[in-house]
């Protein structure tokens, strides 16, 4: 277990040490798999396990990767893909990729710039970056930037707090709001719990405090987990969701929704997307894989609102079943740690690269000129 003193040296500052002389061989990563193995030699083990666990026995994070690999796509031939292309439209905006950088706290765990090389990797690959609420940079300097941000809300226990946030990132130049609804409080990591987890002093949720409860190293607990119960509400509601709708001109996403149940009264309620989500299996183990719930709630929403899906993309193919299943794009959350992890803004730029040839590669084999044709794919599943 490394002590918080060790990861103070070790942490960020050495992760980035080492992600210099790794800038070196990425031409050398063809998958993200080879980015995830050089993550984790340069880590410290508490953070690898942050970045990589999941709650509970991890089933659901299990399942989440097990459902692409059992989700098997029907090419078309004789298709005229000499122009392939990966160019997509999120939220009512052009995008490179039907893509998105997932909200992930804490960037600067892995990465000394942290967001801001996310953002100009993002930017360079012409996609769309959710920040999270937990972000280790402020919203402003992540807008500065210049890309396509998406700002990730959590609910605070103070409303009116929460409200000030969510307008600050529309002063800031968010284009979407996307509200997170699958949080009361954190679920059991037990990797997290086991490790004594504590934020390093130089990393802070930089939105929201400077330091509070996750800078404490707790007895048998995990402090990021002492400090979310503190700051977040268990008492969202539908009432809160329009609360928010009616205080923002922006796009309304919620971030993750199973059941269809959900996902129809969401429609009703005029959110304009719904992130199709397990929290990459940190919530409830056991939980319904992603991948599993979009396939039943695109077909009953028939596109009343756009559907993203979230949890388990490892590869351009991931991205083309979830498309042929309904979805209008995909986040990417954890490859992009690694990416900042094993070369910061260099790494995190090779994960989009990885993903738009591996996505034009499928989407020509699929016969699918576009990301449009995609979606005509049929599964066998």
């Amino acid at each position: 277990m490394t002590s918080g003193a060790d990861r103070a040296v070790r942490g960020a500052a050495g992760a980035d040490a080492d992600a210099a002389a790794g800038a070196e061989c990425l031409a050398d990563a063809e998958c993200l798999a080879d980015l995830e193995r050089a993550a984790a030699a340069v880590l410290p083990p508490d953070v690898r396990d942050f970045v990589a666990g999941g709650s509970g026995d991890e089933l659901t994070l299990a399942a989440n990767r097990a459902a692409f690999d059992r989700t098997f796509l029907v090419p078309r031939v004789l298709r005229d893909v000499s122009r392939c292309t990966t160019d997509a439209v999120l939220l009512g905006r052009p995008a490179a990729l039907p893509l998105a950088v997932a909200p992930v706290a804490y960037h600067r765990l892995v990465s000394e710039d942290g967001e801001l090389a996310t953002a100009r990797a993002a930017k360079a690959a012409g996609v769309p970056f959710a920040v999270s609420t937990l972000s280790s940079v402020p919203i402003e300097e992540i807008t500065a930037v210049g890309g396509a941000v998406w700002f990730q809300l959590y609910w605070l226990r103070d409303g009116a707090r929460t409200l000030e946030l969510a307008r600050r990132a529309e002063d800031a130049g968010c284009e979407a709001l996307m509200l997170t609804v699958d949080v009361p409080w954190m679920g059991r990591r037990l990797r997290d719990i086991r490790n004594r987890f504590t934020l390093p002093a130089e990393v802070r949720a930089a939105n929201i405090d400077a330091g509070g409860t996750a800078h404490i190293r707790p007895a048998g607990a995990s402090a990021v987990a002492a400090h979310t119960s503190e700051a977040f509400s268990p008492a969202l509601t539908w009432a809160t969701v329009d609360r928010l709708r009616e205080h923002t001109r922006l796009p309304l996403v919620l971030k993750g929704v199973l059941a269809r149940e959900d996902a129809l009264r969401a429609a009703e309620s005029g959110v304009d997307a719904l992130v199709v989500s397990n929290h990459g299996g940190r919530q409830l183990d056991g939980a319904v894989p992603s991948l599993d719930a979009l396939a039943e709630l695109a077909p009953v929403l028939g596109g009343r609102c756009e559907l993203l899906l979230d949890g388990g993309v490892r590869s351009g193919t991931d991205i083309l079943r979830a498309l042929a299943l309904g979805a209008a794009g995909v986040l990417v959350g954890r490859p992009v740690m690694w990416g900042l992890a094993a070369a910061g803004e260099a790494g995190a730029r090779r994960v989009f690269e990885l993903l738009a040839a591996e996505l034009r590669t499928s989407l020509g084999l699929a016969g699918c000129p576009d990301v449009a044709g995609a979606r005509s794919l049929r599964t066998m599943r």
